[in-house]
């Protein structure tokens, strides 16, 4: 079964310029620092760049102006580190569908501020929900995250266009961002609440965190004159694009 969104018939006043260096800047870390690493190299850059809980909660143990800088510079470094190509691919293509009408609704430097803020939440998150790990937590997740409840917020019934493929069925349809995101999140709620959750190998707190901070701060960082949960452009379910004047 294949569930992919790609385009959204919401369009944007104007370029989404923090949103495409945000994309620059997660693509030009994986291939100029990560990319030509060995496993051994990985493991530690992961060590050095990622974000690991215990050694946050060790540094305000007993607090210096350095170790506490040090985790901080660790919770935005891991924000743009990926385990992969398909984990890099799969977070930059949901910044990329709904990080430009966030950023639009905020202007460049607040959405800026909301992106990086979302991602240390999303880091706290994850540190509190597991203080004792030691595993390096990398990834965009939590940031975007905050992004997508952003979005929710700002644009429920917009509408996604998905590219479905189950078993004999192949097709598109638009679906309106609320049941779409609202499943991403029911998924990572009942990923959390399973009994394995901390073993899987999937930041699930940090994902909720993130999420969390974006819904607290979108009507903080939103410029006044956007409305919260506007309208789409196109019918629900539909298989037609909208039209756009």
């Amino acid at each position: 079964m294949l569930f992919l969104p790609y385009r959204d018939d919401n369009p944007t006043n104007s370029p989404p310029v923090v949103n495409w260096v945000l994309i620059g800047l997660n693509v030009w870390v994986y291939l100029a620092m990560q990319l030509p690493l060995d496993d051994q190299g990985a493991r530690a850059y992961f060590a050095d760049y990622g974000f690991v809980p215990v050694d946050f909660f060790s540094a305000f143990g007993e607090p210096s102006t350095e170790a506490v800088f040090s985790q901080l510079a660790s919770a935005m470094t891991s924000m743009f580190s990926h385990g992969g190509l398909l984990h890099l691919l799969g977070n930059l293509l949901f910044l990329y569908l709904f990080g430009d009408n966030v950023e639009d609704a905020m202007g460049k430097f607040r959405y800026l501020f909301f992106y990086l803020a979302c991602g240390l939440l999303a880091a706290l998150g994850q540190a509190f929900a597991q203080p004792q790990s030691m595993l390096p937590m990398i990834g965009a997740s939590g940031a975007i995250s905050g992004v997508l409840a952003g979005y929710l917020l700002l644009y429920p019934r917009a509408n996604v266009r998905v590219f479905y493929w189950f078993l004999v069925l192949l097709g598109t349809v638009y679906l309106p961002a609320y049941l779409l995101l609202g499943l991403w999140f029911l998924r990572d709620l009942l990923a959390f609440t399973a009994p394995d959750w901390d073993s899987s190998g999937i930041a699930t707190a940090a994902h909720l965190g993130g999420f969390a901070a974006g819904l607290l701060l979108t009507p903080l960082m939103k410029k006044s004159k956007v409305r919260m949960f506007q309208s789409g452009n196109s019918r629900p379910f539909s298989r037609h694009a909208p039209k756009f004047r």
